[in-house]
């Protein structure tokens, strides 16, 4: 059995504040890091911000996200580079901000979360005649982020729920590597994925058939036996296979055993604990 690559969820979300240049330099400290996942979205003057939610308000188990209030992409630059995280000193960087402040040794999984809008078509398999027009609705963002990205020289990795999203780094960015996200149809993704030539995909952990894991509740997905074997197929087409987020050894142990190729993780050393016990 291969260990697989970590990749450090919003960077390792599970001990630093998410989305931060601070949680990036600490979770490069772990040699055992090869990658950083990080979410993208738009301030009100179009330049790429790293923070997860749509809104500022949300919160994390009862503790507010930020100081501010609404949507982001309507915040301005200035508030938002302002803006606490979590209740800490760290604020949301600028997507060039947190590239520069990162060694080029690590790979980073850039996100593609929302382009300034409500209305997402997440996770869904558009129709023919749909598929420009929720291009043509990303590529203003895609275009800012692939511009930002091109200064940096480690590996860059694009991936959304979103197929428009998709389909714009295939037009903004054609020689980087995507992975579509899945969300609760694994074939549907499989189709996005084979539609969009990615080079990865990134299912849930509960979309794994063969592990515990499967029929165990996880963000109201169908906690059934998957009907398709997502790694086996997606192995077979040549495509990589990281999962969607695990939190404790065991589960990255029964990932692992799966056959996996990266592990998107909250917390830093779930791998080295699974392979001793």
């Amino acid at each position: 059995m291969t260990t697989p690559a970590v990749i450090a969820h919003r960077g390792f979300a599970g001990v630093a504040p998410e989305n931060t240049v601070a949680a990036a330099l600490a979770a490069a400290e772990f040699d055992e890091t090869a990658m950083l996942e990080i979410d993208v979205q738009p301030a009100s003057c179009g330049t790429p911000v790293v923070i997860h939610d749509e809104r500022l308000d949300g919160t994390r188990d009862g503790r507010p996200l930020t100081d501010a209030s609404g949507f982001v992409w309507e915040t301005d630059l200035e508030t938002l580079q302002t803006t606490r995280v979590l209740g800490t000193d760290a604020t949301i960087p600028t997507l060039a901000e947190f590239l520069e402040a990162i060694p080029e040794t690590l790979g980073v999984n850039v996100e593609l979360k929302n382009p300034g809008t409500t209305e997402l078509r997440f996770a869904e398999s558009l129709a023919p005649d749909e598929r420009d027009d929720r291009r043509g609705i990303w590529e203003p963002f895609v275009e800012r982020v692939v511009e930002e990205c091109r200064a940096f020289d480690g590996e860059i990795l694009y991936s959304s729920f979103c197929e428009g999203a998709l389909a714009a780094v295939r037009e903004a960015g054609p020689t980087y590597p995507a992975a579509t996200l899945v969300w609760d149809d694994p074939e549907a993704g499989l189709e996005i994925a084979r539609r969009y030539d990615c080079e990865a995909i990134h299912p849930p952990r509960n979309a794994i058939a063969g592990t515990a894991l499967a029929t165990t509740p996880y963000y109201g997905l169908p906690e059934a036996e998957p009907e398709i074997d997502i790694v086996a197929e997606a192995h077979a087409e040549g495509r990589t296979v990281n999962v969607w987020t695990v939190t404790n050894w065991q589960q990255f142990a029964q990932l692992a055993e799966a056959g996996v190729d990266g592990i998107i993780a909250d917390y830093p050393g779930l791998g080295t604990v699974s392979q001793t016990s």
